[in-house]
Order: C-alpha cells, then structure tokens, then sequence
C-alpha cells in the first residue's frame, strides 16, 4: 500500500526532490558560504543573460504572440542585470556582522551581541509570465549574495522562456547550485510543497492563497508577491499633461500586464474630460499604430483577451462608457493576433468586474471624487494595493495621500518606477503579498538574522541576582525592574 501511493508522484517530482536534497547536502558541505562565491554566481548569471539576452526576448516574443524587443531588453534583461550588479557591489557591505547594544552594564563587564546574517539554504522561486526573467532572476540574485542554493519553478504560459531557461541554465550552474523546472498546475503544487527553507512566489492573490497552504504542511517560510488593483489618485494641483503621458507610458508597458500597473484613476470631477482627452492624446502619440507596431506587445493568449473583453461587455452593459483608443482606427476584429488597444472606461461603478477584479490589462477605469479624503477613503475601503501613484504639487494634499493609505509602495508624480530603485524593498501587503525583496531587503529577506551573544567570563548571573537560593540579589534585581 505505501509503495503505491508512493508511486503515484510523477517522475518530476521524484527528480524536484532528488534536486532538493541534493542542493541542501551541497549547501550544508560549503557552509560558510564565501563572499567570492557568492559573487561568482551572480556574475555567472549575468554571463548568462549577457549571452542569450536575444534568444530570451526572441522566446519572449513567441510566448507572447508578440512583445516589444526593446521592452524585453529593457524590463527584463537589462533590469535583471542592474540588480545582479547592484547585489555585487553590495554584499561586502550587506554580509557585514552587525554589533548590537547590550542591558548595562553587561558591555562594560566584557559581553558582546551581533547579528551574523547566514544563508537559510535551498530557495524555491515561483516564477509569473507576465516578466518571466526578471521576476525570476531579481529573488535569484537575492538568494545567491545571501549564500542560497535555488530551484525554479517556471510559468507553464511562457513555454518557450521556461525551456529557454532550463537549457541554458546547466552551462552556468550545476543542479546542486541552480536548477529549472516546468510543468503545469500539478508540478507547481508538487513544487511549493517542498520542504526550501524558504519560498517565494510571484502571481495572481487567488494563486497565492493556494501556495501559502501547500507551505504550511512543512513550516517554509513564505514571500508573496502578488498584485491587485493599484489606484492613482490625481490632485487638483496636478500637471494633467504630465500625468497623462506618464499614466499612458505605465498603463500601455507590456499592454498593462504588470502587477503594478495604474489600475483605475481617481480624478477631481472637473479634470474628468481633460484628463480622458490627455490620456487619449498621449497613447496614440506613444503607439500611433498597434496592429504592427514592434514596440506594442500583445495580451498573453486567448484566454486573457476574453477575459479583458468580457470586462468591456460587463462594464457597456452596467452603463460605462467605453472608449477605445485606436488612433490609426485599425480592424483587430479582422485580426488573428492577441494585440488590443487601451480602453478608458467613464461612469464605472463598483458592481462592475472591471471595478472588482485585477485588470492585468489594457484597460484603464476612472472614477470621480469631489474632494482628495473622498478618493482616501475610497482606497481604504478596498484591499490594500500593491502600489499606489498620487500626482499632485500640494505638499499637504501629499502628505495627506501618503498618510492616510497603506500600500506595498508609492511613486509621486509618476507610476511604477519605485519598483525599479534596487535600494527600495518591493513587497505588498495583506491581499497584495507579504514579505519584501530588492537590494538590501531581498538579501535579508533569504538570509537568517542569527543572534550571537558571548559571555565574560565574570559570573554575570550571581551578580545579577539571577542564581539559587534567591536572596538579596533577586530582590534588589526585582525591584530595580519592577517599577512604571
């Protein structure tokens, strides 16, 4: 009986294990884990990107049906290797023991405290589609400055990047050091389910919830990036040109397939109409065509384009207005391709799917408010998002957004840039993720904080009043701590 249930696991699992446990033998034999060494891997993996950047946007490409060169180049290739660099000049620094203030008089009797940040052993990456290398590459290069062995599990909707990845990843890194996987829904169940030390996933909020279960059964620390529905909140004081072609540049990167796209608007009733007519001018002026623009990406597949237009049908149905913006008015019913242009959608309301679900798409919702605490409360009233973008020039109306929110993060007069600062920690909060990385916070984030404390040799517990049988020590100790 235990051997059939045993033989029911797939021989993907069987080789996930086997890698684990592999890894976790060569971790524990290589302990302490070399700065030199450390570097070393992240250097090899910008080797890697350096050497197939191409090949990986060319995969990019196909996986997509279409996307921008430039844009893969720059999101994903460029970007991964920034942050790689950032983690090489960095990790000296970042790896540094840290001495710690001691209860008097205990320094002055020749104790000592700090923390040694320790490498935690095997991490598991979840990696999404939507930038299938950089999010992949970004929590690799925390894990290897923290001294980490990793395993990945790739996105079954880039196959092309997954197989990519799996191929050239053995020319760099030896299994024990760096290993690939893909498959489907089953294999990434099967995948958080190992016992890493720690694991972290990259994804929809609903997948989230399912990974945090398989990891609980093996108490594996768990860092969840995940999204949802991130407001920008237009002042009164706000440059509307700026903002437009600022929103209009986040909203259409990639066709609005980032987590922390500008997902609705939040505008005074009066910039209403200039604030449509701005976003409408400055999209069509960055893509004045879409059908074959190279610099356009297309939605992902099928399944998200439905998705997408049943949001439009849902909103045209419940009274939105809905306003394509096509400027060289091209056929893409005629067209066999995923490509779809940026829909502004007016008068939405919150019964709307448009209003209730991440968009993860070229669609852009605005609401109205009569004063900015009406656009506060309208985002307190809803999950905590994963960024939040406020345009204004008044410092107190400022103030006023960045207190009164909570969010996983914030860029002011602009949207998503906070995400690409490699000395920001990126992370969300609540629904939209927990746990942060980038920089100094991703090596923290895949490293132990150990605490070490060393002892003088004087008898501290007798003179503290801490040694059987109590007597005038203990009370005089009590009654020195027992005070308001």
């Amino acid at each position: 009986m235990i051997h059939a249930k045993l033989s029911r696991k797939s021989k993907r699992e069987w080789m996930m294990q086997d890698v684990l446990m592999a890894q976790r033998a060569a971790f524990m034999a290589e302990l302490p884990v070399p700065i030199a060494v450390r570097k070393d891997r992240l250097k090899r993996c910008i080797a890697l990107l350096v050497d197939h950047g191409e090949a990986l946007c060319s995969a990019l490409s196909d996986d997509f049906g279409h996307r921008s060169r430039e844009q893969s180049m720059i999101t994903d290739i460029t970007a991964s290797i920034r942050g790689l660099k950032h983690a090489i000049h960095n990790v000296d620094r970042w790896a540094r023991p840290e001495k710690r203030k001691l209860d008097f008089p205990l320094g002055l009797l020749g104790a000592r405290a700090r923390v040694e940040y320790q490498p935690k052993g095997v991490i598991g990456v979840i990696s999404p589609w939507n930038f299938p290398v950089q999010l992949t590459m970004g929590p690799i290069g925390g894990a290897f400055a923290a001294g980490n062995r990793v395993m990945v599990k790739s996105s079954e909707y880039t196959p092309g990047v997954a197989a990519l990845l799996e191929e050239l990843s053995p020319r760099y890194f030896d299994p024990t050091e760096l290993a690939f996987f893909s498959g489907g829904p089953e294999v990434g169940k099967a995948f958080a389910a190992l016992p890493f030390d720690h694991l972290i996933f990259t994804g929809a909020t609903a997948v989230g919830r399912h990974i945090l279960h398989a990891a609980a059964d093996s108490l594996t620390p768990v860092t969840l990036e995940l999204g949802g529905k991130s407001p920008t909140i237009i002042g009164r004081g706000a440059d509307i040109a700026q903002a437009s072609e600022r929103i209009a540049l986040g909203k259409m990167l990639n066709a609005g397939q980032i987590c922390l796209a500008p997902d609705y608007l939040l505008v005074p009733e009066e910039k209403e109409a200039a604030m449509v007519d701005g976003i409408r001018a400055a999209a069509s002026a960055l893509y004045p065509t879409l059908l074959t623009n190279p610099d356009y990406t297309s939605v992902v597949n099928g399944r998200h384009v439905t998705r997408l237009k049943g949001y439009l049908d849902d909103a045209r149905a419940k009274g939105a207005e809905v306003i394509e913006v096509n400027p060289a008015n091209e056929d893409f019913a005629a067209s066999n391709g995923q490509k779809m242009p940026l829909h502004i959608v007016r008068n939405v309301t919150d019964d709307m799917a448009v209003m209730q679900d991440e968009i993860f798409g070229p669609i852009l919702p605005v609401k109205t408010y009569r004063e900015v605490a009406e656009a506060i409360d309208y985002v307190n009233a809803h999950d905590r998002p994963l960024g939040l973008y406020y345009f204004g020039a008044d410092a107190n109306e400022e103030r006023a957004v960045l207190d009164r929110t909570i969010s996983g993060g914030v860029t002011v007069n602009d949207v998503i840039f906070h995400v690409s600062m490699e000395d920001l920690p990126f992370g969300g909060i609540g629904p939209s993720g927990m746990g942060s990385y980038h920089g100094q916070d991703g090596f923290r984030t895949f490293s132990h904080a150990k605490s070490v404390y060393r002892q003088p040799r004087i008898d501290v517990a007798k003179l503290a009043g801490l040694k059987p049988p109590y007597g005038k020590g203990a009370k005089a100790a009590i009654a020195r701590d027992l005070k308001k």
